[in-house]
């Protein structure tokens, strides 16, 4: 196991980070907590700025679209569609690309940009510009960062931690969210009625400004040397070729596939449900999604003993179970208080069974991944998972017009609750009990991409 180490006074490069290193000195942490890594640590903190950011935009974005804009259940889908179709237009170029570069720079690069996009709202506001056209231009600009620089983000976080504890490490970044999840939905819906959805974006673009200076910090030393003879659609073809030969990748593959379909299929008209099945305020909307974060720390705090416990495979089918019964209780909870509560559950066991399974779902792809095809793997991967992710926000919308906004939440519960039974049927999910070794890289690639840390 690679030794942790802790932070030194020439090191320490911002006054919160040290703060943040004497209270980990009274917390008593040992000294091989990922807490004492002064990248990981680092990391961590820009994760858990970036999250408070997020949370405003996550409510300012299609707030203003539903209040502000009028938009219908067919826009709000088409909105969450087009943040998707950078995943399929760019996935797997960029994978290729991503491991012939530097993946920080990139990284920090994306936070600034959705900065930028945040700030061009209520620009565009102010000027009297603001339209659903202009929304999806933000919402494809969002998609792109998070296709791109979102790979290079789970990258990155290989560099930083080791392999044995990449679970203990998507935890502890779950568990930076989980803070912000708590206190940032209500503070952004309490910003949204003060100042209005596209003023309080402006927040998120301080936020993550201030993320992207954090990144700057970490100490990671990366050199890529790609021969002159490198091929960009070899290199494509050989990420394309690991991910379709590997049985756990491809496994992975299909059942997050469906469970996003699904997934967005909800989110598209979870917004809607609020506000007008439910007929909740801006700030009470805010006040719900308080539910995301204490289901977050709920799963950071407890998903890796689970994991420990169970196994990855079948913690992941208890995430699948979580989620799909906090769909199906507001699906079918009548308006009234009792809805209300039924929709704030729904957000707490969203957050808690994501948790469980993301922290699975990516552990077990880095760890079973050599490290110069990691690029590739990732964006082959997140492509893959989210090729029904589009298609299900469409069918959401559709179903919230024409059918009934409930129909699009009873829809994501079925398909959640069936994958527990089809994931549990499978012997590779069922038994999988720790995290595999990776191949070897000489099995898969030459030289000319091989990667060699200064």
């Amino acid at each position: 196991m690679r030794p942790v180490a802790r932070l030194r006074p020439h090191q320490r490069g911002l006054p919160f980070l040290s703060a943040l290193d004497r209270v980990l000195d009274r917390l008593g942490l040992p000294a091989a907590d990922l807490w004492r890594d002064r990248s990981y640590l680092r990391l961590w903190s820009s994760i858990l700025t970036a999250s408070f950011g997020n949370q405003v935009m996550m409510l300012a974005l299609p707030l203003t679209a539903a209040v502000l804009l009028n938009a219908t259940p067919t826009q709000m889908g088409l909105l969450t569609a087009i943040e998707l179709l950078p995943f399929l237009l760019l996935s797997l170029p960029s994978g290729v690309w991503l491991d012939r570069v530097r993946k920080l720079p990139v990284y920090v690069f994306g936070e600034l940009l959705v900065a930028a996009g945040a700030i061009s709202v209520p620009a565009a506001w102010a000027l009297g510009w603001l339209s659903m056209e202009w929304l999806y231009v933000v919402g494809f600009i969002v998609g792109t960062v998070h296709t791109v620089s979102g790979s290079a983000a789970q990258i990155v976080l290989t560099q930083v931690v080791p392999r044995d504890r990449l679970v203990e490490a998507h935890a502890k970044n779950a568990l930076a969210s989980s803070g912000a999840e708590v206190v940032g939905p209500g503070l952004a819906g309490f910003l949204i009625k003060l100042f209005g959805a596209p003023l309080a974006m402006l927040v998120n673009a301080v936020l993550l400004i201030g993320s992207a200076l954090i990144l700057r910090g970490i100490g990671v030393q990366e050199r890529r040397e790609p021969a002159p003879d490198a091929d960009f659609w070899r290199d494509l073809k050989t990420g394309l070729r690991f991910c379709a030969q590997n049985r756990l990748l491809v496994t992975l593959a299909a059942l997050m596939g469906t469970w996003q379909m699904a997934h967005y299929a909800a989110v598209t008209v979870q917004i809607l449900f609020a506000t007008r099945t439910l007929g909740l305020s801006e700030q009470q909307v805010g006040l719900c999604y308080m539910g995301v974060g204490l289901g977050t720390i709920v799963g950071s705090v407890y998903g890796r003993r689970i994991s420990h416990r169970i196994g990855p495979g079948p913690c992941i089918v208890v995430g699948y179970a979580t989620v799909g019964l906090g769909w199906a209780a507001a699906a079918l909870t009548p308006a009234g208080p009792l809805g209300v509560a039924a929709f704030a559950f729904m957000m707490a066991t969203f957050a808690a069974g994501a948790v469980l399974i993301f922290i699975n779902f990516l552990a077990l792809r880095q760890a079973v991944t050599p490290e110069p095809l990691l690029g590739r793997m990732t964006a082959t991967m997140r492509w893959l998972t989210l090729l029904a992710a589009g298609p299900g926000a469409l069918l959401g919308g559709w179903l919230g017009e024409h059918l009934g906004l409930r129909w699009a939440l009873g829809f994501a519960a079925i398909v959640s609750l069936l994958l527990v039974v089809v994931a549990w049927r499978l012997p590779l999910i069922r038994s999988l009990r720790q995290l595999p070794e990776p191949d070897r890289p000489t099995d898969w690639i030459g030289l000319e991409t091989d990667v060699r840390p200064t």
